[in-house]
């Protein structure tokens, strides 16, 4: 009797530990804050990426209206006289102006001054306010068309005329789960991009 009583005894004694680590096995919760983390993390630093890609966008719409209000100002004083319509010597120099204004943020190289692929500049003079033309000009009534920019010049008038300063800047938008929500203009390569626009409308001082 001793001697049975002794292994039940001990069997129960050896079953004990390992009910217990059992027990603890399925109670335990250390690697919870991993598991949520890993959950949770794709809409975070989705909402954090768009959050960012979107402040930058802002100060770089800031950087190119500033440049509108700078070289409208130099026009309406008469500091910058174009000699003729569309002269290449004067389109040439007017956008290396404007893209030292935007320099400390927006880079332009000397192919962009001379071929414009995203930074698009329309400067033209109008007999009256009512002939000055409304809304972005885009190739097709496509909410997401690219621009049209065949009407596009530089050919400001002189003294006491009336001139229009846009510009427009296809400003790349970085991270892919952002850019659907941020693009505003699709090119005919498909490339999409959040469109920057900046419009200066006045009246020449009557300057010399």
């Amino acid at each position: 009797m001793c001697t049975d009583h002794f292994a039940e005894k001990e069997g129960h004694v050896r079953v004990r530990p390992r009910l217990s680590l059992l027990r603890r096995f399925t109670r335990s919760k250390d690697g919870a804050a991993a598991v949520e983390f890993a959950i949770l993390s794709v809409p975070y630093f989705l909402i954090v990426f768009a959050i960012l890609e979107t402040f930058i966008a802002f100060i770089g719409e800031q950087v190119v209206s500033n440049a509108v209000e700078v070289m409208a100002r130099k026009v309406r004083t008469g500091e910058v006289k174009s000699t003729a319509p569309n002269d290449p010597a004067f389109k040439t120099a007017f956008r290396t102006a404007f893209c030292n204004e935007i320099s400390f943020m927006i880079s332009c190289s000397a192919a962009e001054i001379a071929t414009p692929t995203r930074l698009f500049i329309d400067l033209r003079s109008f007999s009256t306010y009512a002939d000055i033309p409304t809304g972005i000009p885009r190739q097709s009534s496509a909410q997401n068309a690219d621009l049209k920019t065949t009407d596009f010049a530089y050919s400001p008038g002189g003294a006491k005329s009336i001139n229009m300063l846009r510009a427009y800047y296809r400003w790349p938008v970085l991270i892919d789960l952002v850019r659907p929500m941020l693009t505003n203009v699709r090119s005919a390569d498909g490339k999409a991009d959040f469109l920057i626009v900046a419009t200066a409308t006045f009246q020449n001082e009557d300057y010399p």
